[in-house]
């Protein structure tokens, strides 16, 4: 009995996702501070907020991964950025001045774009991440929550 629940510990704590936490760097500069969590809808098509917003130090973003750039350009009124960094994970940004241009490759730290203003009271960037499609809370990837653990309900004693 006590071997089924270690194992389910064991996995559940080894899940990173599509990439480690580690291996991610905060597209801003120190300090930061989440202005707004991410709210993942109950169904794709209901609403909720599918990032987070990040009060930034400086205006300077840069890539939290290697990855090339798929969109660099206007969405109705505001810039936004998007990197595909493989494997389905694509991160973007907004409002963002893109520095790059789409189909550049860019390297985990390079800067990618100045902040723009408009989406906060001051200063912030709005980060989202997709993983396959589907949109997923980027804290998991920048190392700022950690995933929930299921523990036994009873004693494994006995």
């Amino acid at each position: 009995m006590l071997l089924p629940a270690l194992l389910c510990l064991l996995l559940a704590s080894s899940a990173h996702g599509p990439a480690a936490a580690e291996d991610w760097f905060w597209p801003v500069d120190p300090p930061r501070r989440v202005l707004r969590a991410f709210i993942g809808p109950p169904e794709p098509w209901q609403p909720g907020h599918r990032g987070i917003d990040v009060l930034a130090a400086s205006d300077a973003l840069v890539a939290p991964a290697d990855g090339v750039v798929r969109f660099a350009g206007r969405v109705v009124d505001r810039g936004v950025l998007s990197i595909d960094h493989g494997g389905g994970v694509i991160s973007s940004y907004e409002p963002v001045e893109a520095l790059v241009a789409e189909g550049e490759a860019v390297s985990r730290g390079q800067i990618l774009a100045r902040i723009g203003d408009g989406h906060c009271a001051s200063r912030c960037v709005h980060v989202g991440v997709r993983v396959d499609g589907a949109y997923r809370n980027p804290l998991l990837l920048l190392g700022g929550w950690q995933r929930p653990v299921l523990l036994p309900t009873r004693s494994l004693d006995g």
